[in-house]
C-alpha cells in the first residue's frame, strides 16, 4: 500500500433530489450535510491527526459512496458523455492549484521527469518532492476517484447482473491484497490497494441508486453492518503494533470493512425513509455554509492542506504582538484549526470560482 495517510476527500458534485417537472431540482440536504460534514471531518483530522476520526466518521468511505450513488444515476445517459463531464468537472481546478504547487517545488529544487504528465491527468499519483509533500499526498483521492470514473460503466453492468453476490464480494479484493498477494510495487499497486479499499463503498452507492438497498431487510441490514464494523474494528485494534496505531488511514482491509459498514445503514436509511433534511432549509446560515461547501467542495479540499501550512507561519507572527500573546490562545490546536478556516475561505473566495468555469456555470464568489 502506498505511503500516504487515508481518510480524506471528497466526490464530486451533490446529488439532487427527484422534483416534479413544473419546479426547480431541489438539492438532496442530506447527502449534501454528510459531504459537508465530511470535509470538516478532513480538515480537523490533518489539524489534530485524532487516530479515532476514522472510527467516529470514515469520510472517505461515505465520499465514495455518494459518489457511486452519484455517477449511478449519471450513468441514465450514454457513458462517454458522462466520463468527459465528470473530467471536465474535476481538472480544471486540479490544474489551476496544480500550477501553484509546481511553481512551488520546482523553486524549492524540484527536477521533474516524465512523471509529470500525471500533473495533466492523475491516473497515477503526480510526483513531487519532499518539501511540497503535504499538499500534494492529498491527491491520491482524485487519482481513485477518477479511476472508480473510467470504470463505473463496466462496474455498473457486471453490478446490475447480480447485485446482492456483486456487492458481498467488492471486499474480496482487499482481503486477497491483504492475505494472499500484495500487488505490485509503485503506482500500480498504491491505485490498487486504494480501489479495493473503497470499492464496496462505490458499489454501495450503486445499490442505492438501483433501489436494492430499499428492498433490503432491517435485520439483513443490521446483521451485515454489524458484522463488517465487527470485523473492521477488530482488525484495527488487533494490528495496532503492526501498524503503530488503530488509525484506519494507516489500515486498507480495517478501513475497508469499517467504511462499508458503517456506510451500509447510512445509505439504506435514506433509501428506506426517503431522509431528506429538508428542514434544514429553515435554518438560513447553517443551510448557507452546506450550500458553500457542496459547491467549493473541490476547492475546499485541494487548498485545505495549504491553508494549514499557511497558518503556523501566521500565527507565529502574532506572537511578535504583545496584545496576540496575552488574550489569544496561539498555543493551541484549536485557534490552529480557526486560522486554517480562515485561510481556507479565502482560498474558496480566490479560487473557488474555477469550479464555476468547469461546470460551465457563471463565475461567482461564493455560490
Amino acid at each position: 500500500m502506498g505511503a500516504h495517510r487515508r481518510g480524506r476527500g471528497l466526490a464530486g458534485v451533490s446529488v439532487r433530489e427527484a422534483a416534479p417537472a413544473s419546479a426547480p431540482p431541489q438539492r438532496d440536504r442530506y447527502f449534501d450535510t454528510l459531504r459537508a460534514l465530511a470535509l470538516i471531518r478532513v480538515v480537523g483530522y490533518h489539524t489534530f491527526n485524532w487516530a479515532w476520526a476514522g472510527l467516529v466518521f470514515p469520510s472517505m468511505g461515505i465520499m465514495f459512496a455518494l459518489a457511486g450513488t452519484l455517477m449511478a444515476k449519471s450513468l441514465e445517459r450514454p457513458a462517454p458523455k458522462v466520463v468527459r463531464s465528470r473530467l471536465r468537472r474535476l481538472l480544471p481546478p486540479f490544474w489551476f492549484w496544480g500550477v501553484f504547487v509546481v511553481l512551488a517545488m520546482l523553486l524549492h529544487g524540484w527536477m521533474p521527469d516524465w512523471r509529470i504528465v500525471y500533473w495533466i491527468v492523475p491516473l497515477g499519483d503526480p510526483p513531487g518532492n519532499a518539501w511540497g509533500e503535504q499538499a500534494w499526498e492529498i491527491l491520491w483521492y482524485l487519482r481513485t476517484y477518477l479511476w472508480f470514473v473510467l470504470l463505473s460503466p463496466l462496474l455498473l453492468r457486471v453490478f446490475r447482473l447480480a447485485p446482492l453476490p456483486v456487492l458481498l464480494l467488492s471486499l474480496a479484493p482487499v482481503l486477497v491484497l491483504n492475505f494472499v498477494w500484495a500487488g505490485p510495487d509503485g503506482r500500480i499497486g498504491t491505485a490498487l490497494w486504494d480501489l479495493s479499499t473503497y470499492l464496496c463503498c462505490w458499489l454501495l452507492g450503486f445499490a442505492h441508486r438501483d433501489g436494492v438497498l430499499r428492498r433490503m431487510r432491517p435485520a439483513a441490514v443490521v446483521v451485515l453492518s454489524l458484522a463488517a464494523l465487527g470485523f473492521g474494528g477488530w482488525y484495527a485494534l488487533a494490528h495496532r503494533a503492526e501498524f503503530g496505531t488503530y488509525d484506519l488511514d494507516e489500515n486498507p482491509l480495517a478501513q475497508a470493512f469499517w467504511s462499508a459498514g458503517f456506510v451500509l445503514p447510512l445509505l439504506w436509511a435514506k433509501a428506506r425513509f426517503g431522509i431528506g433534511f429538508a428542514r434544514l432549509t429553515r435554518f438560513r446560515r447553517t443551510n448557507r455554509i452546506v450550500t458553500v461547501f457542496n459547491a467549493r467542495a473541490v476547492t475546499i479540499y485541494l487548498w485545505h492542506e495549504i491553508a494549514l501550512l499557511l497558518a503556523v507561519p501566521l500565527i507565529d507572527r502574532f506572537w511578535d504582538v504583545p496584545a496576540f500573546e496575552a488574550y489569544l490562545p496561539l498555543d493551541s490546536q484549536w485557534f490552529l484549526f480557526g486560522v486554517g478556516w480562515l485561510l481556507i475561505g479565502v482560498f474558496v473566495l480566490l479560487c473557488g470560482w474555477v469550479e464555476d468555469v468547469a461546470a460551465r456555470k457563471r463565475p461567482r464568489l461564493l455560490p
